[in-house]
């Protein structure tokens, strides 16, 4: 597939009228081919006014086109084949294994929610028919579905140029919702989204959609991306990123004449929770899961954890010499950007001068120009729970290891976090007793809890959820990752004595979905025929 350097708007190539700008190889720091156009703001309204203009069509798709157009997409990204991981691995420094992985996430996820258009319980169907004789008063025929909100705009996640970019989570679940998708890409990836683009394009104009469903624009954040959050035409936001950043789209949302949710993934530190019993066994094992979720990805996870709670004495300082161990024998990894980079270095020495906290080891630089040596650092959970700069992330292969002395020091550090995405719990049968009141205070903080496992590696599926408390997101109430996602892009429409020939498909008496639905409060299968009355 040939790179443009345009952006993709409603189906058509478009030169942007603004800057220019390059993909850079982090692990050269040398700019890449071809040089991207970047959009005007005047431009950008092409994008929202076509995906205005694809809602109605889209946001009424039968189940059966909607879903074989999201599989198309997914057969599109795979058809691109070692082009897309070459190109993400210049763009990025993240090897192909981890790539390739990425990218069978995306089609996954994509193939996943075409089975939940198929199903079609998102749809959310409530049937209340009329009980015309009830005294003292009759009861109108009341009938509720979810249907999409609007043209979303999506930004593009610099940490997975796949899973969270231009196809990916939130681009698919807001598809899948019914709502046309303008994608603003990361500018540290641009060809990469361009060839995902690209087909995402295709699979539109061979499904015969209209072309305002996706649309691909490039510009700079502060500009084109804030006009975008702005652009009355866009009626939600999806994002990943900085919390500086997730904040300011927030702003610009709730500003609007008609303000619009944004859901943004922000920052998080992902505790770790180590019992006494958890270490009876192969302490040098658990020091090594430990730095290895600390350093995958060169820590540009937004899972990582950030910090590991561990007892005081003997079994505890094994640990933190096993951690010690363990880091040292770990080189740097190429990351994302000089600027991560950057904000990793000034993360990292506010860290190690705070007071109390010492270094508990540290590995090598790596081979590139962008590959420092990943530290981990310790401190006592007093100074922990004192001194907030000991809270902040660092996006990269960083952590702090924290003692604590009892139950209560556990409960009082948990208690003082910011909303996070996971907390993660080491223990032995004998801890139950122990870990059950941290149960109560983590359910407040975090969006998902972890037995004897690690945050890294976020299964796709019905049951995950990937949010959380501010600042880990900006809505604790969804989920970035797995099919709860759709419900982010979708509302609720109470119908009342519709006559059947007005009443949307889904709605009708005869079902001609075939869905499940809730009929006077009872679940009716879609394989079971059932009357619509009183």
């Amino acid at each position: 597939m040939n790179l443009t350097g345009h952006s993709l708007i409603a189906g058509r190539t478009v030169d942007g009228e603004g800057k220019t700008t390059f993909g850079l190889n982090p692990a050269t720091n040398r700019p890449l081919e071809p040089a991207y156009t970047l959009l005007t703001e005047e431009q950008l309204t092409t994008a929202t006014r076509a995906a205005a203009e694809a809602f109605a069509s889209f946001s009424t798709l039968d189940p059966e086109t909607h879903a074989a157009f999201l599989e198309a997409v997914a057969d599109n990204i795979e058809a691109i084949g070692d082009e897309l991981i070459t190109r993400a691995g210049q763009e990025t420094g993240l090897p192909a294994g981890r790539l390739t992985g990425e990218r069978a996430r995306t089609t996954g996820q994509l193939r996943l929610f075409a089975a939940v258009v198929r199903q079609g319980d998102f749809r959310g169907v409530r049937i209340d028919p009329a009980l015309p004789d009830r005294a003292p008063l009759p009861r109108a025929d009341i009938r509720q579905r979810q249907i999409p909100l609007g043209p979303v705009a999506v930004f593009g996640a610099s940490n997975f140029p796949l899973a969270f970019s231009t196809a990916g989570g939130d681009t698919a679940s807001a598809l899948a919702a019914g709502c046309p998708v303008v994608f603003k890409a990361h500018n540290a990836h641009p060809g990469t989204s361009e060839l995902v683009g690209q087909a995402i394009t295709k699979a539109v104009r061979d499904h015969g959609l209209h072309p305002g469903v996706f649309s691909l624009i490039y510009g700079p954040g502060s500009s084109i991306g804030q006009a975008l959050v702005a652009d009355p035409a866009i009626k939600a936001v999806g994002f990943t990123g900085s919390q500086s950043a997730g904040i300011a789209l927030m702003r610009t949302a709730a500003a609007r004449p008609e303000p619009i949710p944004v859901y943004a993934e922000m920052s998080s530190l992902n505790p770790v929770f180590v019992f006494e019993g958890a270490l009876k066994g192969d302490i040098d094992a658990l020091a090594q899961q430990y730095v290895t979720a600390v350093t995958g990805s060169s820590g540009q996870l937004c899972t990582s954890p950030g910090l590991l709670f561990a007892p005081t004495g003997e079994a505890g300082d094994k640990l933190a010499a096993a951690v010690g161990r363990a880091i040292a024998a770990c080189p740097g990894q190429t990351m994302l950007t000089e600027g991560i980079v950057n904000s990793w270095k000034a993360g990292t020495k506010a860290l190690s001068t705070a007071a109390g906290v010492e270094l508990i080891g540290q590995g090598t630089p790596g081979p590139t120009e962008n590959a420092p040596a990943p530290a981990i650092f310790g401190t006592e959970v007093e100074q922990f729970t004192a001194n907030h700069v000991l809270h902040e992330e660092i996006f990269g292969a960083a952590s702090l290891v924290i003692r604590y002395t009892s139950t209560g020091d556990l409960l009082q550090a948990a208690a003082g976090i910011e909303g996070q995405l996971t907390a993660s719990l080491h223990l032995a049968e004998e801890d139950y007793p122990t870990a059950a009141p941290l149960i109560p205070v983590l359910e407040q903080k975090v969006g998902r809890i972890i037995v004897n496992g690690w945050p890294t590696g976020v299964e796709v599926g019905h049951a995950m959820v990937h949010g959380g408390p501010f600042p880990a997101t900006s809505d604790s109430r969804t989920t970035s990752v797995g099919t709860l996602a759709i419900n982010r892009f979708l509302r609720p429409v109470a119908y009342q004595n519709l006559p059947q020939e007005l009443l949307p498909a889904p709605l009708q008496d005869d079902n001609p979905w075939h869905l499940n639905r809730h009929i006077n409060g009872d679940v009716v299968p879609a394989a079971e025929k059932a009357e619509v009355s009183a």
